[in-house]
């Protein structure tokens, strides 16, 4: 008996998308901050966040840590699409110990801080229910640390970076 497997470009967004959002929760629980408003969000995080890797349009998924008195950004992590997506490819993999030493180095975040996701999409992205327009904190005074690929499944990946203070 001999067994098949077929992968195709929408496992690759699905793994991609929920790894995306995986990510954004170990990010946000071992910075020090409460998932509970993520993962309160997750159904319509995963669908835009799907719908625009599946469309091609979605360029960076960003998460905003801020000072809710003053508004100013504490950090912020991008997530980066990179759309090289080859069934050939046959690798699949999050690499979670990169981000918690990412994290770890980061440093916690003061206990009033609050967070967002924001995405970046190209032009002409299909409108998904839940989503709204908005702009980027910014990030004057801060230098940013690439981590590379940190979520991969055939080819297509998701490079992830975060900001800290110069």
């Amino acid at each position: 008996m001999s067994a098949v497997a077929v992968y195709s470009y929408t496992q690759s967004v699905v793994y991609v998308a929920d790894n995306v959002l995986k990510s954004l929760k170990d990010i946000i629980r071992l910075s020090g901050l409460d998932p509970t408003k993520l993962v309160g969000d997750w159904a319509v995080l995963l669908r835009g966040i799907s719908a625009w890797i599946e469309s091609r349009h979605l360029e960076t998924v960003t998460l905003e840590i801020f000072d809710p008195k003053t508004d100013k950004l504490i950090t912020r992590w991008d997530v980066a699409v990179v759309y090289t997506w080859d069934i050939s490819a046959g690798t699949f993999w999050t690499d979670t110990e990169q981000l918690k030493f990412a994290i770890k180095k980061a440093g916690l975040v003061p206990a009033q801080a609050d967070y967002r996701v924001v995405v970046r999409n190209k032009d002409g992205r299909p409108n998904v229910d839940g989503w709204s327009s908005c702009n980027l904190r910014s990030t004057d005074g801060m230098v940013r640390q690439s981590l590379g690929t940190t979520v991969e499944h055939n080819g297509l990946s998701a490079n992830t970076a975060y900001w800290r203070k110069a």
